[in-house]
């Protein structure tokens, strides 16, 4: 066995950490409260929850600055 531990130590280890992990994901699961609904139509751009508003937001007003410079440049 790898390490020279003997298979009963090895299979408790290997059971042991199994479960911690199906434990932790359960919990995280509980925490964040994942909507796992499958829609019929796919949402239209800005109706998911999960999107980032706060930096789309920014984005289109980066793109605004930048144009409003361009323009101010232009005259």
């Amino acid at each position: 066995m790898p390490a020279g531990v003997s298979w009963a130590r090895y299979s408790r280890f290997l059971g042991a950490s199994v479960l911690a992990m199906f434990a932790g994901a359960q919990v995280v699961h509980q925490y964040y409260l994942p909507d796992l609904s499958i829609p019929e139509v796919p949402p239209k751009p800005g109706e998911l929850r999960t999107e980032l508003h706060g930096y789309k937001a920014r984005e289109e007003a980066a793109a605004a600055l930048k144009k409003l410079k361009e323009e101010q440049n232009v005259d």
